[in-house]
């Protein structure tokens, strides 16, 4: 008689295997995620000169500008406020001279994820 046993036991093991990979990549991204709102926080209260705080009011940062949308009801998404950042709008100064490409990002993401704004 054939023990079947044994080829359940061995893909078991690999399925084990596999959702151990899957559940600690989803525990990095989630590390990186918080990592990069984290510095899109400081970047947009103190970090980017001018600081977007001042103009920008966004309730998770505590600000009140009043010269730029109220992000909060905007809600922009990433894209856009990163193609704002790169390339400037309306008042608003380009900071891809003074900003890394990571710092734009994280600011994205942050106001994106503060504001409600899709990611």
């Amino acid at each position: 008689m054939m023990n079947l046993q044994h080829p359940y036991r061995a893909l078991r093991r690999a399925t084990l295997a596999v959702c151990t990979l899957v559940a600690s990549l989803h525990g990095h991204a989630a590390d990186d995620g918080a990592k990069q709102f984290a510095l899109g926080k400081k970047l947009f209260v103190q970090g980017a000169a001018p600081a977007c705080a001042l103009c920008h009011a966004l309730k998770d940062a505590g600000s009140t500008g009043a010269v730029g949308p109220i992000l909060d009801d905007l809600k922009p998404d990433a894209a856009r406020v990163a193609n704002a950042l790169r390339n400037g709008l309306g008042n608003m100064p380009a900071y891809k001279a003074t900003l890394q490409e990571e710092q734009i990002l994280a600011l994205a993401h942050y106001v994106a994820k503060a504001s409600g704004g899709a990611r």
